[in-house]
């Protein structure tokens, strides 16, 4: 199976996954899971992310300086968005877009710690940030609103996103599952392969919380009003 396919066989002749040990040679290259040319593949298209991620999400952070009819409550969502995404860009692409050049890790154990940490950080920023945006969009549509605008709620969401995201991402530092190569061996994220109780009750937690999450938010919109565009005379 594509499972099996990624174990490796150690010099005892027992079984590993390179993908959930975080105790092997940091500065040695991983064991052989794409060619050389596919990690050069890889790189052009991590280049090319990084590139055009970083000059569009400073555009856009750019325009939100220079143009005050563009600072709406809802747009705070998408300028949070942006910068997540950039900070990805500076943070977590730019090592793995070196690693791939290599075609293996380059920044030992602690680097991986901190690419797993930073890319699940802001990822989880952006991720929650659509969340509350299509929660806000969808709360346009249907409940009617004279009031002024209001920067109250949108600041908090993004305050929210930042909170959530570093509940969930710090525990890996203190051993709470773990940050491990993943894939080709040039990036790295949350063991997600782990066979450890740790991981196992992390990913569990992880995965209930979201869940209990979008409970609460739609019980807590259970009656919609219609816009007045939408109701009959």
């Amino acid at each position: 199976s594509m499972r099996s396919n990624l174990n490796v066989v150690d010099s005892n002749g027992s079984i590993e996954d390179p993908l959930s040990s975080l105790d092997q040679e940091w500065n040695e290259p991983p064991a052989k899971r794409l060619s050389r040319t596919g990690h050069h593949v890889m790189s052009v298209f991590l280049g090319s992310i990084m590139v055009f991620g970083f000059i569009n999400n400073l555009v856009v952070l750019i325009l939100f300086i220079k143009f005050k009819t563009l600072r709406t409550p809802v747009n705070m969502l998408l300028l949070n968005i942006s910068v997540s995404d950039m900070l990805v860009c500076l943070c977590g692409t730019t090592l793995s877009f070196a690693s791939s050049l290599h075609a293996r890790w380059l920044y030992g154990k602690h680097g991986c710690m901190w690419y797993g940490f930073a890319n699940s950080c802001f990822g989880i920023v952006s991720l929650i940030s659509l969340a509350f945006l299509s929660y806000d969009r969808y709360s346009t549509l249907t409940v009617y609103n004279k009031q002024a605008p209001d920067y109250r709620k949108p600041l908090l969401a993004v305050a929210g996103s930042w909170l959530y995201s570093l509940f969930w991402t710090v525990p890996p530092l203190l051993g709470w599952s773990s940050y491990g190569l993943e894939g080709a061996g040039t990036s790295c994220s949350v063991t997600w392969t782990s066979q450890t109780p740790q991981s196992h009750s992390y990913i569990i937690c992880l995965f209930i919380f979201c869940l209990g999450l979008l409970w609460y938010e739609s019980a807590g919109d259970q009656t919609p009003n219609l816009p007045i565009s939408g109701r009959t005379l």
